[in-house]
């Protein structure tokens, strides 16, 4: 098993580029006008998960991240994959 510091030597500029990557996405969204939908908000609350302590702070995003609804509808209301829960509308 690597220690630490191995994984640091590893993969420490791999995980510094996708931190950026974010950051840069985050302003991209900032600067344009108009209204974001339930996809930001999720994002959103999924940075604080990454300052959390222990080893489950990958399960944490993707439970937040993922759809828990059970229920199956008649009709999809869109093609395609948020890859966010979407806010349930009644």
């Amino acid at each position: 098993m690597p220690t630490k510091q191995q994984l640091l030597d590893l993969q420490f500029i791999e995980m510094r580029h996708k931190l950026i990557e974010v950051a840069a996405f985050l302003d991209r969204i900032e600067r344009h006008e108009g209204e974001a939908d339930c996809r930001l908000k999720a994002l959103e609350t999924t940075l604080p998960l990454l300052q959390q302590t222990g080893a489950s702070r990958a399960k944490a995003i993707l439970n937040a991240l993922s759809d828990h609804s059970i229920e199956i509808p008649d009709t999809a209301p869109y093609q395609g994959a948020f890859g966010a829960p979407t806010p349930v509308v009644r």
